[in-house]
């Protein structure tokens, strides 16, 4: 039998030779005298040769080991050699069928059930969470462990409502390997009693009286902060737009900015409505736009006007602005004043209140139903939408000018707002 120090002495020659331990197990020594374990064997009445790996990268222990453990196979009908070719298939499976390559298999098949908003929403929230933390890792891999720490990381955040359509998001993928024998269990599924509660659904905080609602305005631009956040609030307080919509707008959806009649055309898919009406082009929602609107998205153009976005991810220029920048900033200026008295979506409810008081006094009979127009209040009807959608226009194109108005009055123009940065 071999011994190591036979092992360490063994020099090249002109010709490989071996040095046999026993049970068919034997050392190569080859002409630049590299070593290499090898088990000779019979399998089916024919000599076969199975590697086992360099020396000393496995020891002569080791080798012995698997040498037992092939006889050990031989002895129950198999051959070792087609269990190696068989094991190394598996592990390279294995690498191949990473979670970020399952998840990107679920989505493509999912696809065609959602909208193409809910679709871009779900694929760059695991671009931006899931994939960096866990995607490299064999699907059949992820733990529990994995999951709640890639959770943990968007919890920390404060988007818990995020972390839990991601942790949903896990489930598919988890499902789909299962389903497809890449793994057994679900690890999104234990994880879910460990995430923290989703909020209770309260009513959004809003402020309704017209100098309040100025004095935000002013309080967020003279803080410290970026000027795409200040000037991404400003335009949702304008136009009164959901703030995905503000979020998601892109410079393909603003028309005739130098004309006499702007509009923001707010795709179907963007808004909020059914899943089978996203696709269906009578129900986009046309903003008309105030100067002062216009002033803000002019005044982006020297910022962005060279990305899709208007409002883009401060990271990742291809990507939108995240759902927390603007309320973010909203709770963190003058040392949380604003923290439970108003938000993003609160400006809807400011605009509603402040222009139905206002029409009561000054406007006109009809003004009510102008206003849920340009909150896109409208019915899913499709004849109704198709009516609504271009209905009471040069009305709501007033006012949206008598709302800026009262809303800007003695507030720096959207320039100064990057002025003020730059000094």
């Amino acid at each position: 039998m071999l011994t190591d120090v036979q092992i360490k002495k063994a020099k090249a020659e002109d010709r490989p030779y071996k040095l046999r331990d026993a049970g068919g197990l034997f050392l190569l020594v080859s002409t630049k005298g590299n070593r290499s374990w090898r088990l000779k064997y019979r399998f089916g009445k024919k000599e076969k040769l199975l590697t086992f790996g360099s020396y000393p990268e496995v020891s002569l222990s080791r080798a012995r080991e698997l040498r037992e453990a092939a006889k050990a196979t031989l002895r129950e009908g198999r051959d070792p050699a087609v269990e190696k070719k068989q094991e190394a298939a598996a592990r390279t499976l294995a690498s191949s069928n990473t979670f970020e390559a399952c998840a990107r298999q679920w989505y493509a098949l999912n696809r065609p059930r959602w909208s193409d908003w809910h679709a871009k929403n779900i694929i760059d929230s695991m671009e931006a969470d899931l994939f960096p933390v866990i995607g490299a890792i064999p699907v059949k891999d992820v733990t529990e462990a994995m999951l709640l720490d890639a959770l943990r990381k968007v919890e920390r955040r404060g988007a818990i409502e995020t972390a839990h359509r991601l942790r949903q998001r896990a489930s598919g993928v988890f499902s789909y390997a299962a389903a497809g024998g890449l793994r057994s269990g679900d690890p999104a599924a234990v994880v879910k009693s460990l995430l923290k509660p989703k909020p209770r659904a309260t009513k959004q905080p809003a402020l309704t009286d017209l100098a309040e609602c100025r004095q935000l305005i002013y309080d967020m631009e003279w803080e410290r902060g970026s000027p795409i956040t200040k000037l991404a609030n400003r335009l949702i307080a304008l136009t009164a737009v959901r703030s995905a919509v503000q979020r998601n707008a892109m410079w393909t959806q603003f028309e005739d900015l130098d004309g006499d009649a702007p509009i923001w055309r707010i795709p179907p898919a963007a808004m909020k409505l059914a899943l089978k009406l996203k696709d269906d082009v009578t129900y986009e929602h046309i903003v008309p736009l105030s100067r002062q609107a216009v002033d803000v998205i002019e005044t982006m153009r020297n910022l962005t006007g060279h990305l899709p976005y208007v409002f883009p991810n401060v990271r990742y220029g291809h990507r939108p602005m995240t759902d927390n920048a603007v309320r973010g900033m909203m709770i963190r200026i003058k040392d949380g004043l604003y923290r439970h008295r108003h938000c993003p979506h609160g400006w809807r409810s400011a605009f509603a209140t402040i222009m139905n008081e206002w029409r009561r006094t000054d406007g006109r009979p009809d003004d009510r139903e102008v206003i849920n127009l340009m909150l896109a209040h409208v019915s899913e009807d499709k004849v109704e939408g198709a009516y609504n959608r271009s209905q009471h226009m040069e009305r709501r194109r007033e006012l949206a000018q008598i709302w800026a108005d009262m809303l800007l009055e003695d507030i720096q123009p959207a320039g100064d707002v990057l002025e003020g940065l730059r000094h």
